[in-house]
């Protein structure tokens, strides 16, 4: 699906307000029957429209208080290679291939300084890593959303 319709803006909406909400709460709240909204949300979830379950998981009750964010620059020769093995280690919780300066954007979670310092050696120990620069998160102003893009579309 590549695109959505009125329906499926108003059931994502729905979604993003009550992620729990089950399909008999979405078909009231929506004035749908209940097999439109299965129907729907099979659609939806087939097309890939929902992201995985992980992104509204904490680390800091997992011991990972600490998030950072790594710049990577990389021989471009072999950055499928470094993207590989940047996928080794646990701490990475997402990466980004980006255009300009930085080749990659790797997200982190730490437990201390200590940690991340190693984390950080880690990845600067791959084969084709030329260099990296560490960003300390102080704290996430804007939490992911997308409530305001479906209200807009």
């Amino acid at each position: 699906m590549s695109q959505y319709d009125r329906v499926d803006r108003a059931l994502l909406a729905a979604l993003g307000d009550d992620p729990r909400a089950t399909v008999v709460a979405l078909a009231e709240r929506l004035g749908l029957s209940r097999n439109t909204v299965q129907a729907r949300l099979g659609r939806l979830e087939a097309s890939g429209a929902f992201l995985s379950f992980e992104r509204s998981i904490d680390p800091g009750p997992l011991g990972f208080p600490l998030e950072a964010f790594v710049s990577v620059h990389v021989r471009q020769t072999v950055l499928a290679a470094v993207v590989d093995a940047i996928a080794e280690i646990p701490e990475v919780i997402q990466a980004h291939g980006l255009s300009g300066q930085v080749d990659l954007l790797v997200r982190v979670v730490c437990r201390d300084a200590h940690d991340l310092f190693r984390i950080d050696g880690e990845i600067l120990a791959i084969d084709g890593v030329e260099r990296t620069e560490t960003s300390l998160a102080m704290g996430e102003l804007i939490p992911y959303r997308l409530k305001p893009l479906l209200g807009s579309a």
